[in-house]
């Protein structure tokens, strides 16, 4: 884990308790598996040590590579959008340092967690060696992971500009998606379904999300004379 080195004063179990009553529950985050997942699942043990002890603030915290982890109400609302079944086959762009395919573990059947920083994929591989439901793939995370797909839904840790349909195509018909938009400089969720008809987004919410990288939208052009 990350934070071995973590002060030992902290009372970590009542913050995780704080951030539930405090910031869950009131931005609507009530699934109760979701809540005792978040409730359980240690996240300073995901973060690098110097900065472990903001591990259950309202705040994005750096965890390298010029990354951040989401704030934990952007994880409730993402997850919270899934409608997660325990049959579940997820895939999660975005792995980061483990900590959302930790919590996702606990809820589905199985999780490939997608990561482009080898640093991070490395750290996610080592917090996440109990978790037997998980694997974790390093590459670019506009690419997925297909060589596993069909998955029943796909969740995209973070906000992104273009949600590229390689990734769609990844996803079961009648899989879901949930994912954070940038729009105009705002972050929003967004949620779709695929069907054998096509695929779209609908927003719902703003909200504050890390953006990924790799994800910009093509550049449009105009020519003057």
């Amino acid at each position: 884990m990350m934070t071995a080195t973590n002060d030992l004063t902290i009372d970590f179990a009542a913050l995780r308790s704080a951030m539930v009553a405090s910031q869950l529950r009131p931005n609507a985050v009530n699934d109760p598996r979701l809540v005792t997942a978040m409730a359980e699942v240690p996240r300073e043990n995901f973060l690098p040590a110097a900065v472990g002890a903001l591990a259950y603030r309202d705040t994005a915290v750096p965890i390298g590579g010029g990354r951040s982890a989401n704030v934990p109400i952007a994880t409730g609302k993402l997850l919270t959008e899934a409608y997660l079944r325990a049959t579940d086959k997820v895939l999660l762009i975005g792995a980061g340092a483990g900590y959302t395919a930790a919590v996702l573990s606990r809820l589905v059947a199985s999780v490939v967690a997608v990561e482009v920083d080898s640093a991070l994929a490395e750290q996610a591989r080592t917090n996440l060696a109990d978790a037997a439901n998980v694997t974790v793939v390093e590459g670019p995370l506009p690419a997925g992971a297909p060589d596993h797909a069909a998955y029943d839904v796909l969740i995209v840790d973070g906000a992104v500009e273009k949600l590229p349909d390689a990734l769609i195509d990844q996803v079961a018909i009648g899989g879901r998606v949930v994912t954070g938009i940038v729009d105009r400089g705002v972050t929003r969720l967004a949620t779709g379904k695929r069907s054998a008809g096509g695929f779209g987004l609908s927003d719902f919410a703003d909200i504050d999300c890390v953006v990924l990288p790799g994800f910009a939208a093509p550049a449009s052009f105009s020519f003057s004379r």
